[in-house]
């Protein structure tokens, strides 16, 4: 923490840049006991071998290896990688893009000469590794195609997990798992727990990478790598390939199959080993926003990942602001202020739940607040979902966008953001990024099935820190998001029956109803360029209730997928709370 830090925050932030590195730390512990957890051994190797013996189908993959120069050591080991896998039935494709070392084509000789499954071809010329990439893909004879980088390595289940898959759910078109990063001295470290498939997501971050594996008959179809997508290539063929195939033909095997070697020039080692590759990825995006005519902006934000930003049509659609009041009219007013004087969105109109005992006093905002659009209700009393119902119904937007009273935006165009995500047609809902007063984490998306059954994902998280793979830092998918920041469509809500006041008055029926609009095959998205923090720590929260009983056995019986397993979570993660600790 610097001194600049100190200054600025005191013992509080140190305490905070203590607790986060406690958690770091022990995250990297974990995962070596995680890793001792998860070894194969004869016991796992036979079981696996008996599993393959019982597949119905037992399809040819084809692994293209693209190599251009790369060091012995890392060439022996990527390929040693490919002929230890327990699954057999493979092939190698291998173009070597006119390496200059003599070394390469002495090795590839080598192993094609052992191993019949191995096949080689010796570019005439460089033409990068798109080019290359596409001659390995001639090669191809396989059902599946899967990528390997020539430094990297395969685990030695991973072309059984993928063949699994494939068995398990025949209308598999496209299939990525989780990895991690193996060290010169083959320490493995830092691994990637991706959630299942998440478009948005995958506009901020390319999850699908490593291991990546492909119908090949959709590969052919789209053309191969694209050339002059060069550094980006993977992603721009991913981004392509989902044009052409349904979601639920995008499979995720939660397991690490890829490692990912860190070497001098690889990504892996920094982003800025590769530039050129920070620069092609915005354009590959913009193109397939192109190609499926979605009006939005490619941004550059950390570690040159990508913030989206939808166009909003003009004039942009009426927003309802539905907030609760406090009883503290003073506060309730100087907050209502404080909300508006932050909002810069063209068209909104406010819609103010009162309390009840102080209604006559609410009034008077209406005419002390000359030119806003502002409807005071009354509370209906201790239900919380009828309050946000009713107040829906006496509100006109086409987006409805709840909030707290306690709540202060960081920016002007937090209701613009929130709105442009709400307003495309395949998202339900979305969800900004909330901070206590100290400016840890309280709202940042939600986790279903935790201990607590929804809990906020990267609790008490420090402002300034990203969370795993970056989710608290960039735009991705959740189940759900919190009520305290949502924006939604009005036809949306409506459909699904608005929030279920019955038997979710108080709590979890936010989740419950982003649920909903998830089992309609809408996504639910959470967006860290709304952020909002709390004005003060002791006013008390509408949402700050325990659940009853009775809430929770409603939520638990009726949400039981989503309780066994989360999608937009990752199993080897602890289910104790939301902070993506690894499960050992």
């Amino acid at each position: 923490m610097s001194f600049q830090n100190f200054l600025k925050k005191g013992w509080r932030g140190i305490i905070q840049e203590l607790n986060w590195l406690h958690y770091r730390l022990r995250e990297k512990r974990n995962y070596q006991k995680w890793l001792k957890q998860h070894e194969i051994n004869d016991e796992t190797r036979a079981a696996v071998r008996r599993r393959i013996e019982g597949f119905q189908s037992k399809p040819l993959i084809s692994i293209v290896l693209p190599v251009y120069d790369v060091g012995e050591k890392w060439l022996r080991l990527c390929i040693e990688s490919v002929i230890k896998q327990i699954y057999e039935n493979w092939e190698l494709c291998i173009a070597d893009d006119a390496s200059p070392s003599p070394h390469i084509r002495n090795i590839l000789e080598e192993y094609a000469a052992k191993d019949g499954r191995i096949k080689v071809i010796f570019r005439p010329e460089n033409g990068h590794i798109s080019a290359a990439s596409n001659s390995a893909l001639e090669l191809a004879t396989g059902e599946f195609t899967v990528l390997l980088d020539h430094d990297d390595e395969l685990s030695i289940d991973a072309l059984f997990w993928v063949v699994n898959e494939i068995n398990d759910f025949p209308e598999t078109m496209m299939i990525y798992s989780d990895e991690d990063l193996i060290s010169v001295n083959g320490k493995r470290f830092d691994p990637k727990f991706k959630p299942d498939w998440s478009r948005d997501h995958f506009y901020s971050a390319n999850i699908v990478t490593h291991l990546s594996a492909y119908k090949t008959e959709v590969l052919r179809r789209i053309g191969g790598f694209r050339i002059g997508l060069e550094g980006s290539q993977d992603y721009d063929l991913a981004l392509r390939a989902i044009e052409q195939i349904s979601e639920k033909q995008i499979r995720h095997i939660p397991r690490i199959l890829y490692h990912w070697r860190v070497v001098k020039g690889s990504v892996a080692l920094s982003g800025d080993e590769k530039p050129y590759a920070h620069k092609r990825a915005p354009e590959a995006i913009r193109s397939h926003f192109q190609r499926i005519g979605k009006k939005a902006r490619v941004i550059p934000t950390i570690y040159n990942l990508h913030r989206v930003r939808y166009e909003l049509p003009s004039p942009p659609p009426k927003v309802s602001l539905i907030l609760t009041a406090l009883e503290d009219f003073e506060f309730t007013q100087k907050s209502l202020k404080d909300i508006l004087g932050k909002t810069s969105y063209a068209d909104f109109e406010t819609i103010l739940i009162s309390p009840g005992k102080n209604a006559a006093r609410f009034d008077e905002l209406i005419s002390k607040m000359s030119g806003r659009s502002i409807k005071i209700i009354n509370s209906s009393g201790r239900n919380l979902a009828r309050d946000l119902n009713f107040a829906v119904s006496k509100s006109n937007g086409e987006i409805l966008c709840f909030t707290e009273i306690n709540l202060l935006p960081l920016s002007n165009d937090w209701l613009t953001e929130l709105s442009g995500f709400a307003l495309q047609e395949e998202i339900g809902a979305v969800g900004g990024k909330i901070f206590k007063t100290d400016q840890t984490l309280l709202h940042g998306g939600l986790i279903i099935g935790t201990d607590k059954i929804v809990e906020t994902a990267h609790p008490d998280m420090p402002r300034k820190k990203n969370g795993h793979i970056s989710r608290a830092k960039i735009i991705n998918n959740f189940s759900a998001v919190s009520v305290a920041c949502m924006a939604t469509r009005r036809e949306n809500f409506l459909s699904a029956g608005g929030f279920d006041a019955e038997n979710l008055p108080n709590n979890f029926f936010d989740a419950d109803y982003c649920l909903k609009l998830k089992e309609q095959k809408f996504r639910v998205v959470f967006t860290p360029y709304a952020e909002l923090i709390q004005k003060d720590k002791n006013r008390q929260s509408h949402l700050n209730t325990s659940p009853t009983a009775g809430e929770t056995k409603f939520f638990t019986r009726k949400w039981q997928k989503y309780i066994m397993s989360d999608p937009a979570y990752n199993p080897n993660f602890s289910k104790k709370d939301g902070s993506f600790s690894i499960n050992i």
